[in-house]
């Protein structure tokens, strides 16, 4: 499989299979992994989580994070927020009863 260039000089990344943007969302994923397999922090969570918005878009967060303290975390990680994805987090939270927390 061929890698395409980030325009942000992200570079791609596989884990256990699977396609990460970049080597931090990669990282997180690890630390993600670890509080759910080492620690019992976190039960479980799911990634490239879909919020359906206005004008057929479709906002993904990177992660949705299930802690044993019954709280649900909204994680976008990213490098660089671009004014799209400050606009998109904007009508997410706006629509949805939930709070997007961006990790640098």
């Amino acid at each position: 499989m061929k890698f395409h260039r980030h325009k942000f000089n992200a570079k791609p990344t596989k884990r256990d299979g699977m396609h990460f943007d970049s080597q931090k969302e990669a990282r997180y994923y690890d630390k993600l992994c670890m509080l759910r397999d080492n620690v019992g922090e976190i039960i479980f969570f799911l990634r490239q989580a879909p919020f359906h918005l206005p004008g057929n878009v479709v906002c993904r967060v990177d992660f949705v994070e299930f802690h044993k303290d019954g709280s649900i975390h909204f994680v976008d990680v990213k490098g660089y927020e671009t004014p799209e994805f400050i606009r998109n987090k904007k009508m997410v939270e706006a629509l949805y009863p939930v709070v997007i927390e961006v990790k640098k």
